[in-house]
């Protein structure tokens, strides 16, 4: 069923065809905003500690290296929270577990607000990043199940521009709030604002119907999720389908990483792994680090946050272009030519301390190669893997993937204990960019299939 006529006169309906065949309709513009406040809440929440950092360490007296463990702590939680949410959400529906997520992390970051210890701390932000781990594999998932393909890669990166912009406008909302409020204050607006949004998601979010038919509800329900993307009566239909093997059942069934490596998945799941290994790396050490790096280097507070608010911006700038780029070309070259100018652009922005406008401007370049690169990581996933798979497969990708982010805080950590300095730390970052474009460019070769 290639063709965009009526659905009054067909029995059976493939649910893919369906959103094919249509323009985008109010409803799944709703569903595209959902999605984006959440990872925009998500992206907030995760940079949280690497804009407090510099107030951390005047309020309570200790050095910028003992904030590793906390620096880590989230983004070990979002291991956790990604590696387990995936196989859940394949199992009980993608919103559930995603409004899991936001109650989740919504909650621990209201109560770390409240911490009076780094101890204290490091648990909260791990608990914290259970909830954050969790929830941007599922909204990934849900959205690329309710948008058409030829704009697939577009929205799903749009999507992810609320993680940039979350994270940038954190280190703007700190340059403003925590000279006034002190550090608690960015902590209090990244848990409430998530508790406030959870009664809409609720109410209003709907259930992936891919994942409806693949579990096989009931044709009434799957109608009346569909009702508004078809926007005609779906009265007449007595079946939904989706495309290939799991229309006919639930797919192939066992552990979770046979299902990732079976039917010749598992190249490419390997490859995916790595590349956004390799990316975390390179983020997590900038976003956790470039606002305390440049603090030690003599900037102001504020403008530590500026300048490390203007990396994560840089990403809101590229993503969609970033997108836009794969629905039209080849998206693994994309990918590799954003990783390869970030980790040489890295390199220059440690040349550069000092130099005013050029740091300013290199600083958002990078931002917006690595950031555009990254946030097109779960589209790129999301495409590879099918229907009974694909949230574990997205879940599993950004959770192998966190412990890159782990190791990229931790480093930063271990460096700057080591004595380097601003222009060293930012110059090693040019070893995991050759890597993560390599390892992208040779999952394009050998493993380019689109799930159906």
């Amino acid at each position: 069923m290639t063709d965009t006529g009526s659905i009054a006169t067909r029995r059976i309906v493939d649910v893919q065809w369906l959103i094919n065949a249509r323009p985008l309709s109010p409803y799944q513009w709703g569903i595209v905003a959902m999605c984006f406040l959440i990872v925009l809440l998500d992206g907030l929440d995760t940079a949280a500690m690497g804009f407090i950092a510099p107030a951390l360490v005047r309020d309570w007296g200790v050095p910028s290296a003992s904030l590793g463990p906390v620096m880590s702590a989230a983004l070990a939680g979002m291991i956790f929270g990604a590696l387990g949410s995936g196989p859940l959400a394949d199992r009980f529906g993608r919103k559930a577990v995603l409004c899991m997520s936001v109650a989740v992390f919504g909650g621990f970051s209201l109560w770390s607000a409240f911490a009076t210890g780094i101890d204290q701390l490091v648990v909260l932000r791990f608990l914290t990043g259970i909830g954050l781990g969790a929830g941007m594999p599922n909204a990934t998932t849900l959205l690329s199940e309710y948008t058409p393909e030829k704009v697939k890669s577009l929205l799903v990166t749009t999507m992810f521009c609320g993680f940039n912009l979350g994270m940038a406008g954190g280190g703007f909302l700190s340059a403003a709030i925590i000279p006034h409020w002190g550090w608690h204050s960015l902590l209090l607006i990244g848990g409430i604002v998530p508790v406030l949004l959870l009664p809409v998601l609720l109410f209003w979010l709907p259930e992936s119907a891919r994942f409806m038919v693949v579990r096989g509800q009931p044709v009434e329900r799957i109608r009346k999720v569909l009702q508004p993307v078809a926007r005609e009566s779906l009265a007449g239909v007595e079946q939904f389908t989706i495309p290939g093997q799991q229309a006919r059942g639930m797919g192939p069934r066992g552990p979770v990483l046979a299902r990732m490596f079976a039917g010749g998945l598992g190249p490419g799941t390997l490859l995916l792994w790595g590349t956004n290994f390799m990316g975390l790396i390179i983020i997590y050490l900038l976003t956790s680090w470039l606002p305390t790096l440049m603090r030690e280097s003599g900037a102001s507070m504020t403008q530590s946050a500026v300048v490390g608010a203007l990396f994560q911006f840089g990403g809101v700038l590229s993503a969609v272009g970033v997108g836009w780029a794969m629905d039209r070309g080849n998206p693994h070259k994309v990918i590799g030519i954003c990783y390869l100018l970030a980790g040489v652009l890295a390199v220059a922005v440690g040349h550069s301390m000092g130099s005013g406008l050029a740091l300013v401007l290199l600083v958002l370049f990078a931002g917006m190669c690595i950031n555009g690169a990254q946030s097109a990581m779960p589209s790129l996933a999301a495409r590879y893997y099918p229907t009974h798979v694909r949230a574990t497969g997205v879940s599993w990708m950004l959770g192998i993937g966190r412990f890159g982010a782990v190791l990229g805080a931790w480093l930063g950590a271990a460096l700057l204990g080591l004595g380097w300095n601003f222009e060293q730390v930012l110059t090693v970052l040019i070893v995991p960019a050759v890597l993560a474009m390599t390892g992208v460019l040779i999952k394009g070769r050998i493993s380019h299939t689109d799930a159906a």
